[in-house]
């Protein structure tokens, strides 16, 4: 059972100095200051946008009294301006992101105020979706306790490092706790018992929702007492010394190695959710005053004049020295200018690591060993000899371990994925580094971006295709952006692979779908999909040592055909990104493809050279993003037609992207209209029929090609 705490009679103010208790006061009066400059600014159009940490200030210094700034992490959320400023970011640097300047620290313009990172002090870049913190935090913690291990000592310089006692503290408001990140996120932090503290700042609402309507019962530290291990504390958040010793318990909790802690701090939001919100539509005047009553500024300022600690005068002085570093700080911060048009597409990839590039090429120079195999084979002997070459490489997901209970591996063969693709890695390098994860789709990728984001290189398996969309907030609002919206601070170079695609005869409508496309819309995002066992490996290899997050597709049907084995190609062995392979040359027309309608294309081809004598040229893609345009516009200027095939569905699909570009581009050499050949705009069904009818065939790609040439 989850634990309460139950704080013991301390000394009057928990051996916490004159001093010290002044230094807090300064934090939640100079946080209060802050959001009035801010408003002031916006009302003067000199900002843009503006969201307060008002109410939430005496809970946020408290926790910055515990922290240890560059050694625990925070993964926090917009009302974190206190706890962020106890931590040793400025009112300048906050007033640099409030004003959108070329040279705030924290995003160099991208992110709205209130959004802070920091290397120095491990403040994870913050992002504003409710509480897809939580799963990033929970991976930096697991990450953490990784590092510390022994075997972490060959690479530790190449990572964040660690801290013998370090806790992860992940901040959220009373709304996020509805998010199912948030349960994920606590699930696995008890199961695997990691120092995190979970911070669930309740004011009582989710912008105009009550706290009831989220949460059942209301109270979300009532709710969660049944998780083993998770030591819970509850506490009156707008009283700082309160706050403070409960945090006290907190903190001590997790540094000794006990687990998780979910400390519920009550405070309050005098200020509306944000200046595009009007609390007065739905909080009436009398719970206002209520909460006025429980300002934690007003509160502090009186304890430190009652019990004799400042005079009244002091305390004006006090106050008149913060409002006067406030006042220089903002215009100090909007007399800086904004980014220019040129940085728009700055850190969008990797500025330093580029898998595109010739230093990633090596296709020319294979080194083969073996007689050919298949897919499946060659990729997991890429993940055997780059786990080899890098122990920062780590592998999880659903099914990916030989066996969860490492135990009884001397008594079964072991699973190894549902696909086999990870067979025996778990034997080679242990659990530490290949391990089954909750079948939750989000907390693969969002855990994921927590060891990535200090330095590690996890290798993460989405099982299909058809379930990666749990993961889509991770993927999208998380993982893509995290270099562009922290300015480079940080990265997050995952690679996450997933089975794909149909013509499994009998998959039905989640077992068999595409949907690429999706995917390929997001910048920051790479994406592979390789249709021959050499090409699986050469591009995995160049996923795993490049420095961006990649998306590498394995389509399920490709993985123990014949046409496409190979053998395997030595250690070194790259393919670079956005490098087309002409499987096919051509003259007649051209044949843009990828995944498994390359095969079938290939076939159409034969087939209609057969029939005409007119030899079509087929262009595998191998990558969506980036993809080669030159290798494309190319074949096209000689050819003069162009097809282009995909499994995807029709409708907006990746076809649509190179035939308006075609149009766009290489109107003049085009002697025919660009046609496409894709799935119908329609799911998958079960029985055999039904697939051959909806997914692109041989057939369906020669009589387009036969009428294109007939144009």
């Amino acid at each position: 059972m989850a634990t309460e705490a139950a704080p013991e009679t301390a000394e009057k103010h928990f051996g916490l100095s004159k001093d010290d208790l002044i230094r807090a006061f300064r934090i939640v009066y100079t946080s209060r200051r802050i959001d009035d400059k801010e408003i002031q600014l916006k009302r003067q159009n000199r900002i843009f946008f503006q969201i307060s940490g008002a109410g939430h200030e005496a809970a946020g210094a408290a926790i910055a009294f515990h922290m240890k700034a560059g050694a625990d992490w925070l993964f926090g959320y917009y009302r974190d301006r206190a706890l962020c400023l106890g931590l040793g970011v400025t009112p300048y640097e906050m007033f640099l992101q409030s004003v959108g300047a070329a040279e705030d620290s924290a995003s160099g313009g991208r992110q709205m105020p209130s959004h802070w990172a920091s290397r120095k002090l491990n403040i994870f870049t913050m992002s504003s979706p409710t509480a897809t913190e939580c799963l990033p935090g929970v991976g930096a913690a697991e990450a953490g306790r990784f590092l510390a291990r022994p075997e972490a000592r060959a690479f530790l310089e190449a990572t964040s490092g660690f801290s013998e006692d370090e806790v992860v503290v992940v901040t959220l408001g009373d709304g996020s706790t509805a998010e199912g990140e948030f349960w994920e996120a606590l699930t696995t932090a008890c199961t695997l018992k990691l120092p995190v503290l979970f911070v669930v700042e309740d004011n009582g609402y989710a912008i105009s929702v009550p706290v009831e309507v989220n949460t059942p019962g209301g109270s979300i530290s009532k709710l969660v007492r049944g998780f083993p291990g998770l030591f819970v504390v509850e506490t009156d958040g707008c009283d700082f010394l309160e706050s403070y010793d409960a945090f006290r318990w907190a903190f001590a909790y997790a540094r000794e190695g006990k687990g998780p802690v979910l400390v519920h701090a009550h405070v309050v939001r005098p200020y509306s959710h944000s200046l595009s919100d009007d609390e007065r539509l739905y909080k009436p005047a009398s719970e206002r005053k209520k909460e006025a009553e429980r300002d934690p500024v007003e509160l502090l300022a009186r304890r430190l004049v009652t019990e004799g600690l400042l005079s009244e005068e002091e305390l004006a002085l006090l106050k008149a020295a913060c409002d006067a570093e406030v006042n220089e700080a903002a215009d100090r911060a909007a007399a800086l200018p904004q980014p220019g048009p040129e940085r728009v597409l700055e850190n969008v990839c990797s500025p330093s690591v580029d898998p595109a590039s010739p230093a990633f090429d090596t296709e020319d120079r294979p080194e083969f060993s073996g007689g050919v195999t298949t897919m499946v084979d060659l990729i997991n002997a890429c993940l055997r000899d780059e786990m080899a070459r890098d122990g920062r490489i780590v592998v999880w997901g659903e099914d990916v371990a030989d066996a969860s209970r490492e135990e009884i591996l001397s008594e079964v063969k072991g699973k190894g994925g549902v696909f086999k693709v990870t067979a025996g890695l778990q034997k080679l390098y242990g659990k530490g580094r290949v391990f089954n994860s909750p079948l939750a789709e989000a907390n693969i990728v969002g855990r994921a971006i927590g060891w990535a984001a200090r330095g590690l290189k996890p290798v993460v398996e989405i099982q299909f295709f058809d379930y990666i969309w749990p993961a889509m907030l991770q993927l999208r609002d998380e993982l893509a952006t995290i270099r562009w919206r922290s300015g480079g601070l940080f990265s997050a170079p995952v690679v996450v692979r997933c089975a794909i695609g149909g013509y499994l005869t009998g998959g039905g409508p989640y077992h068999s779908q595409s949907g690429e496309v999706t995917f390929a819309h997001i910048p920051g995002l790479r994406i592979v999909m390789p249709s021959s066992a050499l090409d699986a490996s050469g591009l995995l290899r160049t996923a795993i040592r490049c420095d961006d997050p990649v998306l590498f597709l394995e389509h399920k049907h490709l993985y123990r055909q014949t046409h496409n084995k190979g053998a395997y190609p030595g250690r070194e062995f790259m393919i670079p990104f956005g490098k087309a392979k002409t499987v096919r040359p051509g003259t007649a027309a051209t044949v843009v493809t990828y995944g498994a309608t390359v095969f079938r294309s290939v076939t159409a081809a034969h087939r209609l050279a057969d029939e005409t004598g007119r030899e079509v040229e087929v262009i595998d893609l191998r990558s969506l993003a980036p993809y080669d345009w030159a290798a494309v516009a190319a074949s096209v200027k000689r050819t003069n037609r162009l097809l282009v095939v995909h499994e995807d569905w029709q409708t907006h699909g990746f076809g649509a992207e190179l035939a308006a570009r075609a149009a766009d581009e290489l109107f003049p050499f085009l002697d025919a209209p660009v046609r496409r050949v894709a799935a119908k705009d329609v799911f998958c069904g079960y029985a055999p029929r039904l697939e051959e009818a909806t997914l692109p065939q041989a057939d369906d790609i020669h009589d387009a090609l036969a009428a294109l040439l007939a144009f």
